[in-house]
């Protein structure tokens, strides 16, 4: 475990409070009501979304690949949601069997995954057919202007944030084969201008996406 690794998810949240306050908290409660059946959390961090999973809705398993992070993530899910499945994982690994989830969750991690288009490959592979991805994510502007200035600035967000403020994330659901049924553009407040873009939507995984990646998991490509 890394020294800067620890010290990121020790001061996470408090970088993160203003955010959070200001409009991510609200966002994750609306986007999680429509969270059922079985659950997985892609992410996990240090649990943000913990408070929003509504009791009796299904099971839930949470990933997150970062040592530091799940501890902090363990912790808080052994007062607020002991029933919960956690295992270290990295989105473009995830050790479950295909069509094992009805809802797959992303909140504020597909800028980070080492492989978008891998990891989105996995999301496919775990939904059952039908299946939703619920997500919040910061995203490359729709303005040349402030496009090319996340693109200057992407240096800073990969060295603060550890992740990239400049990733055409709602194109690679897209490419991945999801159906996006619903996604609004919105910008976070109290948040610099190069990481303020954001999509918070859903999409559907569309029938036979578990078939399809077990052929791409075969030819390396999952």
């Amino acid at each position: 475990m890394s020294l800067r690794g620890k010290l990121f998810a020790l001061t996470y949240d408090r970088q993160m409070a203003k955010v959070e306050k200001a409009t991510l908290r609200a966002l994750r409660e609306s986007l999680l009501a429509a969270a059922s059946g079985d659950v997985l959390e892609i992410g996990g961090g240090t649990g943000a979304n913990l408070p929003f999973y509504r009791p009796g809705a299904g099971s839930l398993a949470i990933t997150e690949p970062d040592t530091a992070m799940l501890r902090r993530l363990q912790r808080r899910a052994r007062e607020q949601a002991p029933l919960a499945k956690i295992l270290r994982a990295p989105a473009e690994d995830l050790p479950f069997e295909d069509g094992t989830f009805d809802t797959v969750v992303s909140t504020m991690v597909l800028c980070g995954v080492s492989d978008q288009p891998r990891a989105l490959r996995q999301l496919r592979r775990v939904l059952r057919p039908g299946g939703q991805l619920l997500f919040i994510e910061h995203v490359r502007s729709g303005d040349p202007g402030l496009a090319h200035h996340q693109d200057r600035m992407n240096w800073m967000c990969q060295f603060v944030m550890r992740c990239d403020c400049n990733r055409p994330t709602l194109t690679s659901i897209e490419e991945a084969g999801f159906a996006v049924t619903g996604v609004e553009h919105l910008t976070m407040p109290k948040a610099p201008s190069f990481v303020s873009p954001l999509i918070v939507g859903t999409a559907t995984a569309p029938a036979g996406a578990g078939r399809q990646n077990a052929q791409f998991a075969r030819q390396g490509l999952a």
